[in-house]
C-alpha cells in the first residue's frame, strides 16, 4: 500500500495555529493543511444527497460533487477562488451538515506532494508538525482509520462529531 499522509482529526488545528509548513510550489504562503481539513470535513459530514441543493443554489457555481473511488453519489468540493463565503450553501443544506464556520474562505491547495518526494522523504507538513496530528506512514484503514482517497487517511476518535457519518458510509 505504501506510505500515506495521516491526519489525526482529534489533534489537528488550523495551519496558522499549529506552525505546520507547506511545500506547495506555486505560492509560498500556501496553507495546504487547511485545504485538506476542508476536504476531509466534506468527505465525512456531507450526506451526499442526490438533489444537492447546496450545489444548485450557489450563486457563484463554486460547489460541485466529484465521484471518487467507491462513492457513487460523489463528494462535495468547493472551488475556493469562486466562493465568496455568502453561506447560501449552508442555508440550503437539508441536513444541516454544512456549517459556515467549517467552510472559511480558504485559498490554498494540497497536492499531497505527489511526484515531488524523493524515496523515504516525508512531506514538509509531516516534518514540521510537532503535535503528532500529521504523519506520513503506512496505515491500514479500519476502526478509527478512514480511507479518504489514495495517499490520504484520517483518524477519527470515538465519540467525535464525525462518527455518525462514518457509520453510514461503512454500512453501504
Amino acid at each position: 500500500m505504501g506510505a500515506r499522509l495521516v491526519i489525526d482529526l482529534a489533534r489537528c488545528r488550523p495551519q496558522d495555529q499549529s506552525g505546520v509548513q507547506c511545500s506547495y510550489k506555486h505560492h509560498p504562503l500556501n496553507k495546504g493543511i487547511d485545504a485538506l481539513l476542508e476536504e476531509i470535513r466534506f468527505s465525512l459530514i456531507c450526506r451526499r444527497c442526490q438533489a444537492a441543493p447546496c450545489v444548485k443554489v450557489c450563486p457563484q457555481k463554486a460547489l460541485e460533487k466529484i465521484k471518487t473511488h467507491g462513492d457513487k453519489e460523489g463528494v462535495l468540493t468547493r472551488a475556493t477562488l469562486l466562493c465568496t463565503g455568502c453561506g447560501t450553501c449552508a442555508m440550503a443544506c437539508p441536513f444541516g451538515t454544512i456549517y459556515p464556520d467549517l467552510i472559511p474562505h480558504v485559498g490554498s491547495v494540497c497536492d499531497l506532494c505527489i511526484a515531488r518526494l524523493a524515496p523515504n522523504q516525508r512531506p514538509l507538513c509531516a516534518q514540521t508538525c510537532h503535535d503528532g496530528s500529521i504523519e506520513y506512514r503506512e496505515v491500514t484503514p479500519g476502526g478509527e482509520w478512514v480511507d479518504l482517497r489514495p495517499r490520504l487517511i484520517a483518524r477519527v476518535s470515538p465519540g467525535s462529531r464525525w462518527v455518525p457519518r462514518l457509520r453510514e458510509k461503512a454500512e453501504r
